[in-house]
C-alpha cells in the first residue's frame, strides 16, 4: 500500500523534473508526424526509450498479417514510413502486476497554417497553456508516461513488475499501430494511454468505420444537362441518405447504456469530397469520405452492412444508379470499460493523490485504442489524460498543470500497482 512520504516523493520528484518534461514534449511537437511522415519522431522515441536501459523493439508495419485479424483496418499510404517503438523494462524481482504505458505520434493534419496564431511545429507556453499540432493529442500524454517512470526511479524506487512503453502510429486513421503491438505479443495485467481526456477516465466510446462513397455520372455539355447525369448532386443526396441513417442511430442511444444521456453520441463526418474533371461537362464522378461512428456492442460488419443499406436504397432516386462505398481506414468496435476492477480503484486512489478530487468517469464519441487491449486482450484499459482545447483544430494546446498532475497520477499508479522496492 502506498505511504504519504512515499507518495510526496514521488510528486515532488514529477515536480523536479517537470520543465526537462516539457523540453521533452516541445521536442516532440516539433517534428512534424503526420501520416506518413513518424520516422523521424519515432527515431527520437526509440533514442528516449534507449537511454533509458530498456530492451528495445522497432518494425514497420505487416499489412498482410494485419489484415488478417478483425480489427484491422485498411490502409491507403505507404507502410514504410510507418514503425512501432516498444522498450520494456524487466525487474530484478517481480512480484507485482505487470503494466503496458501506450502512446501514440501521429497527428492529425494542421489545415490552412496561416489561420494558425503561430506555426502549429514551433511550440510555445502562453498563458499556462502548451500550443502547438499533438501538444494535446497526444504529445503531452507520450512524455507523461516516460517521465512518471523517471519519477518512481528518481525517487529512489525499483519497480517489480515488467513495463511496457508503446509508442505506436495510425491511432488517427485505423489503429493497426497497437493492433501490430498486440499481434507481437506483448501483452500486460493492465493498459493506460494518457490521451487528453480532461483529467478523467473514460468509460465507454464508439466504434469508428472510414469510407469513401462514389457516384458515376453521365457527362454532358452544360447546354444539355437534362440528358446527362450530375455526379455532385447526387453525392449531395447520398449525404442527405447517410444524415438520415446517422439521425436513426442516435435514436436508439437510449438502448445502449453510458450512451442514453448524450445529446449526440453519433456523428458522420464528411471529411472531404472530390469529383468532376472540367467546370462546362455535367460531372461523370464524385467521392466523399466518410467517418461514420457507431455504438459499443454493434459489430463493426453490422454497422457496415446498414450503411451499405442505406447507400443502395437511393438507387430507385437516382435513375438506376446506385453508389458505391469501399472502407479506407477504421474498421473498429467499440467498447466499454467495466467499473470497479482492482487496477481501476489504485488509478483512483493515485488520481485523488495527485489532484485532490475523486476520479471522474465519462463517455466519448471518439475512437481510442484502448479498443484492441480491452476487445482482443481482456486487459483493463484506462484512457485518462491531461485537459486540452482545440485538438484536430487550429492552435491546439494542453494546460500544463493539468499535465503535471496527470504525471504525477501514473507515476503513483505504477508504484502501487506494479510494486515497488527500495527506498
Amino acid at each position: 500500500m502506498p505511504t504519504p512520504e512515499r507518495t510526496q516523493r514521488i510528486l515532488a520528484a514529477v515536480d523536479a523534473d517537470f520543465d526537462r518534461q516539457l523540453e521533452f514534449t516541445a521536442e516532440l511537437i516539433r517534428h512534424p508526424s503526420v501520416r506518413g511522415s513518424e520516422e523521424s519522431v519515432q527515431d527520437l522515441m526509440y533514442s528516449a526509450l534507449q537511454s533509458r536501459r530498456l530492451e528495445m523493439d522497432r518494425w514497420k508495419l505487416d499489412v498482410d498479417e494485419l489484415a488478417r485479424h478483425p480489427g484491422y483496418g485498411p490502409m491507403t499510404v505507404d507502410t514504410d514510413q510507418a514503425s512501432t517503438v516498444v522498450g520494456t523494462f524487466t525487474p530484478r524481482t517481480t512480484r507485482g502486476r505487470s503494466l503496458i504505458l501506450n502512446s501514440h505520434v501521429d497527428v492529425v493534419p494542421t489545415g490552412p497554417e496561416a489561420t494558425w496564431a503561430r506555426s502549429p511545429w514551433d511550440p510555445a507556453i502562453i498563458d499556462g497553456w502548451m500550443h502547438g499540432r499533438g501538444a494535446g493529442d497526444m504529445k503531452a500524454g507520450v512524455a507523461a508516461n516516460l517521465f512518471a517512470y523517471d519519477a518512481v526511479r528518481a525517487a529512489g524506487l525499483e519497480p517489480t513488475a515488467p513495463i511496457i512503453f508503446q509508442s505506436v502510429v495510425e491511432e488517427e486513421s485505423t489503429g493497426n499501430g497497437a493492433l501490430a503491438a498486440h499481434l507481437r505479443g506483448y501483452r500486460a495485467d493492465a493498459v493506460i494511454i494518457p490521451e487528453p481526456e480532461e483529467n478523467m477516465l473514460v468509460r465507454a466510446n464508439v466504434g469508428v468505420i472510414w469510407f469513401t462513397v462514389r457516384v458515376e455520372g453521365k457527362p454532358t455539355h452544360p447546354r444539355e444537362m437534362a440528358s446527362g447525369f450530375n455526379a455532385i448532386d447526387a453525392a449531395y443526396l447520398a449525404i442527405q441518405e447517410l444524415r438520415g441513417l446517422e439521425e436513426r442511430w442516435n435514436g436508439r442511444r437510449g438502448n445502449h447504456p453510458h450512451f442514453e444521456d448524450l445529446e449526440h453520441p453519433i456523428n458522420f463526418n464528411i471529411g472531404r469530397i472530390r469529383g468532376g474533371d472540367w467546370p462546362s461537362s455535367v460531372p461523370a464522378w464524385c467521392e466523399i469520405d466518410v467517418r461514420a461512428a457507431f455504438y459499443p456492442g454493434t459489430t463493426a460488419e453490422e454497422a457496415w452492412s446498414e450503411i451499405q443499406e442505406c447507400l443502395t436504397s437511393m438507387a430507385a432516386r437516382l435513375d438506376g444508379i446506385t453508389p458505391t462505398a469501399e472502407r479506407t481506414g477504421f474498421f473498429a468496435e467499440g467498447y466499454v470499460q467495466p467499473a470497479g476492477t482492482d487496477a481501476e480503484g489504485v488509478l483512483a486512489v493515485a488520481h485523488r493523490s495527485a489532484f485532490g478530487t475523486p476520479l471522474e468517469s465519462f463517455t466519448t464519441p471518439g475512437y481510442l485504442d484502448a479498443r484492441v487491449f480491452t476487445q482482443y486482450g481482456d486487459m483493463p484499459t484506462f484512457v485518462y489524460g491531461p485537459r486540452s482545447e482545440a485538438i484536430h483544430g487550429f492552435d491546439e494546446r494542453v494546460h500544463l498543470d493539468s499535465v503535471r498532475r496527470i504525471t504525477g497520477a501514473i507515476a503513483l499508479f505504477l508504484a502501487d500497482w506494479c510494486g515497488v522496492e527500495g527506498g
